[in-house]
């Protein structure tokens, strides 16, 4: 097991390139399997996912193969099996987007149960609703989603959930719905990019649908679905935290391959907080230098803030002049961020689907372990920014979805390292005892009043 050894206090300046959207490519590889004949993906980004899923793909019938260019080459055959195993769904989520793809190409499948990070409770009780509408008999048993249908039928389907939309579950129901009879129409659909990206590709190999991007899509059923060559629209969430990355250390970044329409909520609370935003093309420029300040946020479905920039937003406001309130109403228990952060000084506490967090703080290197994906480049920020050195702890978390991206850091001039999870590996500095204070010390200040920016420290 590999971490990072990070030592901080360097402003991160130069250019460095945005890879492909793991959350794009993962569902469109997944509806290759209903395609008849060979498709080319061009921009998939190289990561534990991606390979995670090939390798899923293959017990399925589904060739892949990784071109030297960078792209990849599915070829689907008829498969030998319809069961989608635990041992490779448990490790990440966007595994069971192969559920729908197969029950509209074979008439049935047997998928696990999704793991992934531990973000909270993520059911998947509208993916099923979905296909239930579309005429499949679901039952679960062992763990196992077991859906059978002789054919789909297209019809309404509302999608909506208690927080917003689902993008994984608009994903197994499109991926199905294209082969459906008749005419489909999802209300309550996600809106992100990355389903939408699925939509083109799907259009690509022939299906019939309009609406995407708003929440209402319409897809007329086609008979079959032939190869096609699509490209992956870049990563939003990867280009947001490397602009997190050049604000936090106080330099300046420039990426290209972006697409800013794609992150328009992201730039303008950037804004807010001070960091200098130019958008040029598919270039966008981040300055950190100037002084930042506090802000309220809220993350929501899609074209909000997304829940997958909550943490980094959060230790970037630990290093911001007053009280910021973080609130995340997508995933409102996805906080296990906070603890680690506060082992950095960060002034940080929870109260119910909010951080609230006091600045400016002077973070200083320390042990910390990463939880979830987004939550380990939360850490990796704030290690960036930090004084002394840091190591950040269980970094297979972060290469599910960043792509080199330690080399990445390297090339705007960060002090970056992946070693081997060894005390052998850990800086002298952090392994020194130091002498305990006289009373126990709090992670973070104690705050009067309601959660609001007016809140201010006492003690």
């Amino acid at each position: 097991m590999d971490m990072f050894v990070i030592r901080g206090g360097t402003p991160l300046c130069g250019s460095v390139a945005v890879s492909g959207a793991k959350n794009a490519a993962l569902p469109i590889m997944s509806a290759a399997l209903a395609i008849d004949g060979p498709s080319r993906l061009l921009n998939v980004p190289d990561l534990a996912d991606v390979r995670t899923l090939t390798s899923l793909l293959g017990t399925l019938g589904v060739q892949c193969r990784h071109e030297p260019d960078g792209a990849l080459e599915l070829r689907p055959s008829e498969a030998s099996s319809c069961v989608a195993d635990y041992e490779l769904v448990r490790r990440m989520r966007a595994g069971v987007c192969v559920l729908g793809p197969l029950l509209a190409r074979y008439g049935y499948a047997c998928v696990s149960l999704p793991g992934g990070c531990n973000i909270g409770h993520r059911p998947i009780d509208l993916h099923l609703k979905g296909l239930r509408a579309l005429g499949a008999r679901i039952r679960v048993e062992r763990g196992y989603v077991i859906a059978e249908s002789e054919r789909l039928i297209g019809t309404d389907i509302y999608l909506g959930g208690p927080f917003g939309s689902t993008v994984t579950g608009t994903c197994n129901v499109l991926s199905a719905a294209v082969l459906a009879e008749g005419v489909t129409n999802i209300e309550a659909a996600a809106c992100e990019p990355e389903v939408v990206d699925l939509g083109r590709f799907l259009i690509s190999a022939g299906a019939r649908i309009t609406g995407l991007g708003t929440p209402q899509i319409r897809i007329e059923g086609v008979p079959r679905l032939t190869g096609c060559k699509h490209t992956v629209i870049p990563d939003r969430i990867e280009a947001a935290t490397l602009l997190i990355a050049g604000a936090i250390t106080r330099g300046r970044i420039s990426l290209t391959g972006a697409d800013p329409s794609h992150l328009t909520a992201v730039l303008e609370v950037l804004r807010e907080i001070g960091v200098g935003i130019r958008v040029d093309g598919t270039t966008i420029h981040a300055d950190g230098v100037l002084p930042l300040r506090a802000v309220e946020c809220v993350a929501l479905p899609y074209p909000a803030v997304p829940t997958d920039m909550q943490a980094q937003l959060t230790a970037l406001l630990a290093t911001a002049e007053g009280i910021s309130l973080v609130t995340d109403k997508v995933f409102p228990d996805r906080f296990m961020h906070i603890s680690e952060l506060a082992r950095m000084g960060a002034r940080v506490r929870r109260e119910g689907a909010s951080a609230i967090v006091g600045g400016p703080t002077r973070l200083s290197g320390a042990s910390v372990m990463a939880s979830d994906l987004r939550a380990s480049a939360a850490l990796v920020l704030a290690a960036l920014a930090a004084e002394g050195p840091s190591v950040v702890r269980r970094i297979y978390h972060l290469d599910r979805g960043y792509e080199r991206f330690e080399a990445k850091l390297r090339s705007l001039g960060a002090d970056v390292q992946r070693v081997e999870d060894s005390p052998a590996n850990v800086p002298p500095e952090l392994m020194e005892v130091a002498s305990p204070p006289s009373e126990p010390a709090m992670p973070g200040p104690h705050w009067s009043g309601a959660a609001t920016r007016r809140l201010t420290p006492q003690g």
